[in-house]
């Protein structure tokens, strides 16, 4: 990890004090000696539970939750030299050389209040690189991954509990969000430790962890604090929306059910079916945007248009559509009705009512925009984990603020054509669907639907089953900058 610098002035003076948890059993015993090795470490501290045993080199520090606000402001307490280490899991690290070191010189040269960075993940017994992502002033989600080690600033450690409130769930989370607003976080783009990855579950499955009915007490407690936050920053929007005229404009037709796809033989032809079999007591279509298709799609689409007039095959003019650029195509087409409503290409409506209670809650809640509920299964319909996705952190009063800190705001999504014409679909794969809900709902109402009415179906194929750490780091990247935006924009808008 480190060794003892050869200065002719003695001992090196300590440098960090570091708090290890106390759950890793044998591994925290081999962090913990790896960091009384240092010099550079002065006491090393175990995070650790009632009841629970000590471990030799350091001294016990009984915390009931290792993400508390209790537990922040007792490591700030016994904080006595210029930085603190946090091991943030409960699992084995083993830091490279010179580790510690590099923390000390990157906290010193940019002077920010936390520090984290790359590491290898160990799967296997093979180590492999596992990049995280620079932190921006839209890096609200509650799950941003830090890795397993952060240094403190022992000052800005100690500014910052002073402002965190009293979380049982959401210390470090307000803790973190403190620093940012007060003294900056910095990643250094270089792998510093190593350590076995304590939660080897895919990344498509870790994404929905934040609407587990198991995790709905952490869930309040980080929403409360990324309120707090948004007040103390001046993005929070008080409750209230503009109204807005559904009666605007002429149109076709009531609804447009919009499919955009590109290769999708296998499934395309059930979520044509699923779309063309509702019932509903006012006219619609379906609009499908073949994004070029090579795989037979656009056989499959053609027969279909041929059997029914209400389906509008488009195949776009260009070829720099992502699926953002395939919506706008869609609802600017002089087909379009007065709402749009999404159907992904491997997707399903739950049956013949989804669309009429759609435009029902349009109608009842004068709203902008309908976010619905979906259940999660495989191809054969069968239901997977975690069931279904209600989104039930959306509240009337505070659910556009929510919405910053969580990675969607749910499934079906339904617009009222003659905004989304004025807003737009950012031209992106991922993250579009949240990016033009944030620009919606920071002056417009979202109506709810909370039962499901959506079958999201999961497979092999699929692009958002198991992106893997490279294409997840890309999307948590955009989606921090459409927060950033957000934010920003939110501030404007507060300031006038």
């Amino acid at each position: 990890m480190t060794r003892k610098p050869g200065t002719a002035g003695g001992a090196a003076r300590p440098l960090f004090t570091a708090f290890v948890p106390s759950g890793a059993g044998t591994e925290a015993s081999r962090t913990v000696a790896q960091l009384g090795s240092s010099p550079l470490v002065g006491r090393t501290y175990l995070l650790a539970p009632p009841g629970a045993q000590g471990v030799e080199g350091a001294a016990l520090l009984r915390v009931a939750s290792l993400r508390s606000s209790a537990t922040m402001k007792r490591i700030a307490a016994k904080t006595d030299t210029p930085y603190a280490l946090l091991v943030l899991h409960d699992t084995g690290i083993e830091f490279g050389a010179f580790a510690l070191e590099r923390f000390f010189a990157v906290a010193g040269a940019t002077g920010d209040g936390l520090i984290f960075s790359d590491y290898l993940e160990v799967k296997g017994g093979v180590a492999a690189l596992h990049p995280v992502i620079d932190y921006q002033e839209g890096s609200l989600r509650d799950d941003f991954d830090f890795g397993s080690v952060v240094v403190l600033d022992a000052a800005a450690l100690r500014g910052a509990v002073r402002e965190i409130g009293d979380h049982r769930f959401a210390g470090f989370y307000a803790l973190r969000l403190a620093i940012a607003r007060k003294s900056g976080i910095f990643r250094i783009a270089e792998a510093l430790y190593q350590k076995q990855e304590p939660d080897v579950r895919k990344e498509g499955v870790k994404q929905f962890d934040y609407v587990d009915p198991r995790n709905r007490a952490p869930q309040l407690d980080m929403e409360e604090a990324v309120t707090a936050h948004l007040k103390k920053v001046k993005a929070y929007l008080k409750p209230g929306a503009e109204p807005v005229n559904l009666d605007e404009g002429e149109f076709p037709v009531t609804a447009s059910i919009v499919i955009p796809v590109r290769n999708r033989a296998n499934t395309i032809g059930d979520a044509v079916t699923s779309a063309l079999r509702q019932q509903a007591p006012f006219a619609f279509n379906v609009i499908v945007v073949d994004n070029h298709s090579t795989d037979g799609t656009t056989d499959i689409l053609r027969t279909f248009a041929a059997r029914d007039a209400r389906l509008i095959h488009c195949i776009p003019g260009r070829n720099d559509l992502g699926i953002g650029g395939c919506w706008n195509e869609a609802v600017h087409h002089p087909a379009c009705g007065r709402f749009a409503a999404q159907l992904d290409s491997d997707d399903l409506y739950l049956d013949e009512s989804t669309l009429g209670k759609i435009v029902e809650c349009f109608r009842k809640e004068k709203c902008a925009m309908v976010v619905g509920s979906y259940r999660m299964t495989d191809l054969r319909l069968r239901e997977i984990p975690p069931g279904i996705i209600d989104h039930r952190e959306w509240t009337p009063e505070n659910g556009r603020n929510n919405a910053l800190r969580v990675n969607g705001l749910g499934a079906p999504r339904a617009f009222f054509t003659p905004l989304l014409r004025r807003v737009n679909i950012p031209n992106v794969s991922y993250g579009e669907d949240y990016a033009v809900g944030l620009a919606i709902a920071r002056r417009y109402r979202i109506g709810r639907i909370y039962d499901p009415i959506y079958l999201c179906r999961r497979w092999e194929g699929n692009s958002d089953a198991d992106p893997g750490v490279a294409k997840m780091n890309l999307n948590n990247w955009y989606k921090d900058k459409v927060r950033t935006i957000e934010i920003r924009a939110r501030q404007r808008l507060n300031a006038t």
